[in-house]
């Protein structure tokens, strides 16, 4: 098991790349290990519901705040947004932005399983946008929110 020390830092402070949150999780992501059955199993609970408490929360105030200001950034290849045609494809960074509300709002901010840095919505909808923008397989997916998905204790 490695930890790793995780603050805020002030804009003013150079953090270099590999010491970022981000590149540590991108580092485990990419680990070339076997995604074990059971995680892969756990992920696919997690997407399930993730999709389904933002379908049930697509016409709340937030969530179509949150897709009208996504709509105003198309892009190709892009990303899919809930609540609007497949077809229509929306920067990744704004998809994850207001798919991240639509699964947040019913969730109502609750952490998940308090041991744990974030919630499994935190990390789904933008590692699913990038993996829909860069055209990914299901594979790479399973891969990249497998370090959201397990407990720090068995990192």
């Amino acid at each position: 098991m490695k930890l790793h020390n995780v603050r805020t830092h002030k804009s003013s402070e150079h953090l270099p790349r590999v010491e970022q949150l981000a590149w540590k999780i991108a580092e485990i992501a990419s680990d070339p290990v076997a995604v074990e059955p059971a995680v892969v199993e756990m992920i696919g609970n997690r997407i399930i519901d993730n999709a389904a408490v933002a379908a049930a929360s697509l016409a709340r105030r937030p969530v179509a705040s949150a897709r009208t200001q996504a709509l105003a950034h198309p892009f190709r290849p892009g990303a899919t947004v809930f609540g609007l045609a497949q077809r229509q494809r929306i920067s990744p960074e704004w998809a994850a932005w207001a798919n991240g509300v639509a699964v947040r709002e019913l969730d109502f901010h609750d952490t998940f399983l308090a041991a744990d840095y974030s919630h499994p919505g935190d990390n789904i909808p933008p590692v699913l946008a990038v993996a829909q923008h860069c055209g990914l397989e299901g594979r790479a997916l399973l891969r990249a929110l497998r370090p959201a998905m397990k407990s720090r204790s068995t990192w």
